[in-house]
């Protein structure tokens, strides 16, 4: 059976509607930066379309006989995003999309190097030229200590879920360490397009600290 990191990596994917800490590893990711509205932002959606034609593309390498070394068979991973305010500091105000940047993101299984990454860059070029991939990276990102919470919901009700992880931080001898790298970090374990708002879920984690 394909490996399905939803599953084997539980804590990381389905965390309960009560906040927990979690003290997140290393992982591999491609990315994507940009700024701008997501529900309008001609960039977040090249951003996703780049993102899904990569992780794809390297899944699907062992059709044409160009699986990397060490390939398995998995599903890819769920969508990932790192929000801050186009001033660099946390997002405060969900109404004023127009000044959300983002950190577009899809885990990679271990196996994916540089150059697993280039050849399917290159392999993507060629089916659809008109895609900037040059906007994409390949990214080791260790998290380290956060706080999380499974979101039920649409995403402009966040603030209540947000408000309770917060509460849950200060209460438990920690405070939210946001920095330039550690940012509000969201999981879509929903497709908006295909599940109706209130049900949708969605990790929310925070990168904290112990107080001193």
């Amino acid at each position: 059976m394909p490996i399905d990191f939803k599953k084997t990596d539980k804590e990381l994917y389905q965390p309960k509607t009560t906040p927990a800490i979690i003290d997140v590893p290393e992982m591999t990711f491609i990315m994507i930066d940009g700024c701008g509205n997501p529900n309008t932002s001609a960039g977040y959606k090249n951003a996703l379309e780049i993102l899904y034609g990569l992780s794809y593309g390297i899944k699907m390498s062992k059709m044409s006989g160009t699986q990397p070394e060490g390939y398995f068979e998995y599903v890819v991973p769920p969508l990932e995003g790192l929000w801050y305010h186009k001033d660099g500091g946390v997002i405060t105000d969900l109404s004023d999309k127009d000044s959300f940047c983002w950190t577009s993101m899809i885990r990679q299984p271990d196996f994916v190097t540089a150059d697993v990454f280039e050849f399917v860059k290159l392999s993507l070029s060629k089916k659809k030229p008109d895609l900037d991939l040059s906007l994409a990276r390949l990214e080791k990102f260790t998290e380290g200590l956060c706080a999380q919470i499974m979101h039920i919901g649409s995403y402009d009700n966040e603030p209540a879920t947000t408000a309770v992880l917060n509460r849950f931080i200060k209460e438990s001898g920690y405070s939210t360490d946001f920095t330039t790298i550690r940012r509000h970090h969201e999981i879509y374990l929903g497709d908006p397009r295909k599940t109706v708002p209130e049900k949708l879920k969605t990790v929310i984690r925070y990168p904290i600290n112990r107080k001193d």
